[in-house]
Formats: structure tokens, sequence, C-alpha cells
């Protein structure tokens, strides 16, 4: 499927086959020197398939096809290295290129170094680890980092017909990142704000407190001028009025952890998460599946995280696993 959004302007809409996402929006752009596309799908056949599809409907070209990243998840980056022209170039902020740099090409990601101090046992972290779509599309993605561009906040490429302002947004990811186009009033939020389901904020190796950043990065956002708000998954909505119900729904969730762990002190992340409402279809055991606990678990840990910097859970470093209760 494919919308026009303005002149030079389409949403594509590119199924994620296997996910509860259902789909992503990726964005064509034609320029004047050459074409931009913003976000991919994962690295699957199906994904691949469609867009391709796609874009040879809108009558692209690889050869002047340049790439925009508003994030490293790998629904968004998945298709990078399969449309990027040989001479063309994949932008996405320095703080996510020099992410996805450690992990694909250093020490890797280290993620499970916590889960398990938190509650997962081993069994049960890599049948999270190996679970989805979301896994099968990382581990076979491609990451050239001749061809990446890391990009600083206010950063702005030009396709000759609009100009795209990287806005950096962290907290969804470390560089996760939106792009404006100020006299069209037009922002592609990624996954930053969207309008059917509410993004995942999850802790990050090397990061004290990805919530925080992340309503920060909220409260800042409501100083754009926006008329038009597209985002990286689902349908558009009203810009501002979604950012003030996001708030809320991060302050509901750090009261229900709250209110378990008045019920129940001593209890560790895992624990309080399987306690925690969610709308998660269950196995017919009433268990998460357990690629949704990966999300669950680590949107739970970032929730704790900020109310322990905040003074109002204390955190007790146990064995086997961590602990929270709340403050006197």
């Amino acid at each position: 499927m494919i919308y026009e959004i303005d002149k030079n302007i389409y949403r594509i809409v590119v199924p994620l086959e296997g996910s509860p996402l259902g789909t992503l929006n990726a964005y064509f752009f034609r320029g004047a020197e050459g074409d931009f596309l913003m976000d991919t799908g994962f690295n699957t056949a199906a994904c691949e398939q469609s867009l391709r599809e796609s874009l040879e409907s809108l009558g692209y070209s690889r050869d002047r096809l340049n790439m925009i990243n508003t994030h490293l998840h790998v629904d968004h980056t998945g298709l990078n290295h399969w449309f990027v022209g040989d001479r063309k170039k994949i932008y996405i902020s320095a703080g996510d290129c020099e992410a996805m740099l450690r992990h694909y090409k250093r020490s890797g990601y280290k993620r499970g170094d916590r889960d398990k101090k938190e509650g997962a046992d081993d069994a049960f972290f890599e049948e999270m680890l190996k679970s989805g779509p979301e896994s099968d599309s990382a581990r076979r993605l491609v990451f050239d980092d001749e061809k990446y561009v890391g990009l600083e906040d206010g950063a702005v490429i030009d396709t000759g017909f609009c100009k795209l302002r990287m806005i950096l947004v962290p907290g969804h990811t470390p560089g996760n990142s939106m792009y404006y186009i100020e006299d069209k009033k037009i922002v592609f939020t990624g996954d930053h704000v969207l309008f059917d389901i509410t993004p995942n904020i999850t802790f990050w190796p090397g990061v004290d407190n990805a919530l925080q950043n992340y309503l920060q990065s909220l409260e800042a956002s409501k100083a754009l001028d926006v008329e038009l708000a597209l985002p990286g998954h689902r349908n558009p909505g009203n810009y501002y009025e979604r950012i003030d119900r996001i708030l809320l729904h991060h302050q509901h969730r750090m009261e229900e952890i709250m209110g378990i762990l008045a019920d129940e002190p001593g209890l560790n992340a895992y624990q309080i998460a399987r306690r925690m409402r969610w709308r998660i279809h269950l196995d017919k055991n009433g268990n998460f599946p357990p690629a949704q606990m990966w999300f669950a678990a680590g949107e739970c840990m970032s929730h704790l995280d900020k109310l322990v910097c905040d003074g109002k859970v204390v955190r007790t470093e146990g064995e086997p696993y961590i602990t929270y209760r709340l403050a006197e």
C-alpha cells in the first residue's frame, strides 16, 4: 500500500509478518540528485519483496537511493543493505550508529547479563533470545559501516525538494530520532510517538535512566509546530494529544509497579513484570510468549530504573536475583 503524503513524499506500508506491530511505515522521498527511503522493515524475504514492489511502482532506481533510519531497531534497518545504492549512504543518528557498530562489529549485545540477574533463568532467556522475527532478522543483518553516516542533533538532509531536520529524541533507543520538515510542519516520528500502540521503552546497557530520557524527549517534542505527524507504525493521529496520553501512561505504569511492591516487597523484575497488566495474548497455559516477555521485562526494568533514581524504590543486589521494595 502506497499513500501520497505531499509532492515527492510517499508512505509505503510494509507488512511485518509474525510481529504484533503488524506493519511498518517506510517513507520515500524523491530527490533532485538522489532519492531517500526512511526505514525498511525486517531483513526477511516477505518484507524485501513487499518493499521492492512498492518502490518499483514509484519508479525507484537503486543507483539513486540513499537510506534514512529513525533508529537502530531491525524492523527499521533490516533491509538497508538490500536497497542502498552502491555509491549512496545510510543516515542515522551518531548515537545509534555507534550502538550498531558495537553490536555487529565489536563486542555484541549484552542485555542478557542483566536479565539473568533480574529473574530470567538461563533456559527462558535463551528461548526469548531466539523467538520472533526480530531475532532472526537481526542475526542476518548486514552492517557495512562504511555506508553509515552518523548525524548529530539538528543535522539537515536536503533532498532538493524538502529539507529533513533530524531531531534527537533519546529513549526508545539511545540515539532515537525524528525528522522534521519545518516549512510543511510535517514530522516523521519513527517510534518516538505512535498513535495506535505505545512505544516500548526498555533499559539499555550503559544508559542509567532510559525512561527519564524518553519522558524528557516527549516534553521537548511539544515545542515543534506540527500539523501532520507520521509514525513508524500504523496510523497517524493528533500529535500533541498523543504525547500527553503517553506521558500519563508511564505515570500510571510507575504507580502500578509501586502498588505491586506495596503488596509484595522483595520481588525481582521478572516477577513484577508478570504481575503488571499488558495487552498481550498469553499462551494456552496462561504464560507470556517468550518474545513478548522480552519487551515486557525490558519495559518493567526501565520503569524500575526511574523509580530507583527518583528515590521511590530501593534496589537490593542479592542472590540469586536483584530484588525491589518501596523506599521508606
